[in-house]
């Protein structure tokens, strides 16, 4: 681990050194805080145990690995499904990277020299780096063209490989201290800014990441020109003469690639959500080091419409499976409703810049459901079974085709299982943040956590059974007495707001209060941009304790949401509540949800792993034996959290419930589904 610190060490010096301007807000690195928590500890174990070596072995058994073999001969034939298939090898040594920070492996340390050895040796030696044209220039892959780059603005993925090495290459470095993978990856970016910029090639990127990857090499190195051609790709949005304007198909008129128009002209999350969430944490990236206002104004923009018209309750995003993308405002349908897995990763990435750019609890409150409910929805408990989209609900006889009622292994498209293995350990890491004597405390995870303030040491002990419970406990340790301030974050939910719009509200309004004591004595607290501002002179062994009241509460969705009219969805802290046919008397379809349904909660130490439930009893639907009568009849009803389904097996699932029966629609069994 000594090395871990030093990398980490260099890495923040370097960063100080290189930039004049960047976030005010600095989150606090993942391996200096250390969990004990009972609901994430287990899930970074399990990442590292079994997530992780799982992806490097099916890169091996499809193929992924001997394309670099092949390529570094320069004979064979491509043998995966798409150009952009070395990313999972980047994004799997990338999560294996981080990994090792917190549990290291020589074992695993020695097989990632492995592959770098390959990755080297597939590299052409100019630096460009692509499986799919190296092994046989002459016949690259067909979404290739025969020439470099030609094809970037739409189908190659070069530049989206070369942004998953950089990704990959840093996080190597700074775990491990070693060059290796930086300096292949360096090699790669100076012939990409060698190519592309002013009086150069002038592109879009197709798939956008290699943005954040170049402000990430900038970090390392301090060279401007990756933060330059990192600017140049944001601003080439917009400039491609080959699209209808007029059109309102997204792949004719630019949208799908957010290409319609310039990037500081853009106001709405659109088009494919994955390129759309890289792209907007790029642009905050961007702002951030250049102090570019135009840039800071649209990404402000971009994510008020997500937040207020295009996110999804349970904090899903891209609602259309027609190219993986946004839909219009207020376009949130429950039997087609896509949720890739890898947009709900960007979505953090992209809220947790939007909140070092401005200090709002409102973006962490975002990040929070994103985490608990939409983007650990995408992996199984067991940690090798994936979802690539998120359903919303599963009703047997007539699901959408695009939808997954169960789980798989590995997919042929295979982003969102390796993308899962570089963010879960990178968790941490979102739990603190500071600015000058400022300590934000954004996230609730039992952890010992090493910070500085003033150039002092400060250790902060958190204890509480989050997300079950909202009795929240940190001891203040610092070296010697110190002033400073600690900033608690009051989440949204505690204070009546569901989320920062008014795209989802809490049917009624809760008469609880959230209490701080200090000591053991109740404060008076100040409240700034969602936080309790808790300043004082801090000693060794002084306690804050907050509570949160921990509720079952209704969610209702703005009325412009067609698709939720009359209809609940159930919340309590940060968790969103589904039905499972499994528990339900084998549908979850049939359940009514009226007003004078009262909850009960348990906990349940031996369910998917230990989980909360609820219990009520409700009015369900019944059908006779002969198909020809109806009626609701009273039978109990229990929710698990939303992340927790597709566990058991495959059967019905269900997050929004109606309050009444409205109407009885015959529908017709198409066994072809």
């Amino acid at each position: 681990m000594k090395k871990v610190i030093l990398s980490f060490s260099l890495f923040i010096s370097l960063a100080a050194w290189a930039q004049k301007s960047d976030y005010p807000i600095q989150a606090t690195p993942f391996t200096q805080v250390k969990l004990t928590d009972a609901f994430w500890l287990p899930r970074l174990q399990t990442n590292a145990a079994v997530t992780i070596p799982a992806s490097f072995a099916r890169c091996e058994s499809t193929g992924r690995v001997n394309n670099f073999v092949m390529a570094a001969k320069h004979t064979g034939k491509f043998c995966t499904h798409f150009p952009f298939d070395d990313t999972d090898i980047y994004k799997t040594i990338e999560g294996a990277s981080y990994s090792m920070s917190i549990f290291p492996d020589a074992k695993l340390d020695h097989y990632i020299d492995s592959l770098i050895n390959l990755i080297g040796a597939a590299q052409e030696p100019d630096g460009y780096l692509y499986t799919a044209r190296t092994i046989d220039p002459a016949h690259p892959h067909p979404w290739a063209g025969m020439q470099r780059w030609v094809q970037e603005r739409n189908m190659s993925h070069e530049l989206y490989n070369a942004g998953h090495l950089y990704e990959a290459a840093v996080a190597h470095y700074m775990a491990t201290g070693k060059k290796t993978l930086l300096n292949i990856a360096l090699k790669n970016a100076d012939l990409v800014c060698s190519v592309f910029g002013p009086g150069k090639l002038r592109v879009a990127p197709g798939h956008e990441i290699v943005e954040m990857g170049l402000v990430k090499l900038y970090r390392v190195t301090g060279k401007p020109e990756y933060l330059s051609t990192a600017k140049f790709f944001v601003e080439a949005r917009g400039s491609y003469k080959g699209y209808d304007s007029t059109s309102k198909d997204p792949f004719k008129n630019g949208s799908y690639w957010q290409d319609d128009k310039p990037v500081d002209e853009q106001t709405e999350a659109e088009g494919h959500a994955v390129r759309a969430g890289y792209l907007y944490s790029a642009v905050a990236d961007v702002a951030a080091l250049t102090g570019d206002k135009q840039l800071l104004a649209a990404v402000d923009s971009i994510w008020n419409n997500l937040v207020s018209k295009k996110l999804y309750v349970q904090g899903g995003a891209g609602a259309i499976p027609s190219g993986e993308r946004y839909g219009d405002d207020y376009e949130l349908p429950n039997t087609t409703a896509y949720n890739e897995t890898c947009a709900a990763i960007a979505n953090v990435f992209w809220n947790e810049r939007m909140f070092e750019l401005h200090g709002d609890s409102k973006y962490i409150d975002v990040l929070e459901k994103i985490l608990y409910n939409g983007l650990i929805s995408g992996i199984g408990l067991d940690g090798k079974s994936f979802f690539y989209t998120n359903a919303m609900q599963i009703q047997n006889g007539f699901s959408h085709p695009s939808m997954e009622p169960e789980r798989s292994g590995w997919f042929d498209c295979s982003c969102c299982p390796t993308n899962l293995t570089r963010l879960l350990p990178s968790i941490p890491g979102y739990v603190y943040a500071q600015k000058d004597n400022n300590i934000y405390v954004n996230l609730f995870m039992n952890s010992t956590s090493s910070l500085k303030v003033g150039g002092k040491n400060v250790s902060i002990i958190q204890q509480n059974n989050y997300p079950w419970d909202g009795d929240l406990r940190f001891t203040i340790n610092p070296t010697s007495t110190q002033n400073f301030a600690m900033l608690v974050r009051i989440p949204g939910w505690a204070r009546n707001e569901e989320l920062p719009s008014d795209l989802y509200a809490f049917k009624q309004k809760s008469d609880k209060k959230v209490s701080i004591l200090i000591n053991g004595k109740p404060l008076d607290y100040t409240m700034e941009n969602g936080y309790a501002v808790l300043s004082r002179t801090w000693k060794k062994g002084d306690v804050i304790e907050v509570q949160l009241p921990m509720e079952v509460k209704r969610v209702i969705a703005n009325d412009k949401v067609a698709y939720d009219k009359g209809k609940v969805a159930l919340q309590r802290g940060p968790l969103m509540y589904c039905a499972e046919w499994v528990d339900n008397g084998g549908k979850a379809s049939n359940i009514i949800m009226p007003d004078d349904a009262q909850f009960t909660t348990a906990y349940k130490p031996d369910l998917l792993n230990g989980v909360m439930i609820l219990e009520s009893k409700v009015p369900a639907v019944q059908v006779d034996d002969n198909g020809e009568n109806i009626s609701t009849k009273e039978q109990t009803f229990v929710a698990i959290p939303y992340y927790g389904w597709a566990n058991r097996g495959k059967g019905e699932m269900q997050l929004w419930f109606p309050e009444k029966v409205q109407s009885v629609q015959l529908l017709t069994t198409n066994k072809a589904h």
